[in-house]
């Protein structure tokens, strides 16, 4: 088990990651974090110390995507730091695509990932704009 570094592997988790959030699955979006897990932005942080934590948080995701009718979203994966021997920064645009097949621009995120058997898991995430 180790931290990683290929784009491939990143670029796999962070799909899965986006299928889960557009799609409203959550316990999806919820088995893509270690727990605790720690989210940071400029005016609120929270930790999540449970599955049911992690599901609450982003039960309210679903409808704002569908509402603002986005059905994918797209990793653009900007920089990789290895941090440790588990731990990986990885820096994320995300970007959408509507209905009609247009895209919509997201959010940044630095996500502090850790390598386990199963493949990343997310401990932290900093939004960074």
């Amino acid at each position: 088990m180790n931290a990683s570094t290929d784009l491939e592997t990143l670029a796999d988790f962070f799909n899965r990651y986006g299928v889960a959030l557009t799609t409203g699955d959550i316990a999806a979006v919820a088995g893509c974090y270690a727990l605790p897990g720690l989210v940071v932005a400029d005016t609120y942080s929270f930790t999540f110390t449970s599955p049911a934590a992690v599901a609450l948080s982003f039960i309210g995701a679903a409808p704002d995507y569908q509402e603002r009718a986005l059905i994918a979203a797209n990793a653009l994966i900007s920089e990789v730091q290895p941090v440790s021997a588990l731990l990986t920064m990885v820096a994320v645009e995300w970007e959408f695509l509507d209905g009609e097949g247009r895209r919509v621009p997201g959010e940044r995120y630095r996500y502090l990932l850790r390598g386990t058997d199963e493949g990343p898991v997310i401990c932290t995430v900093v939004r960074t704009g």
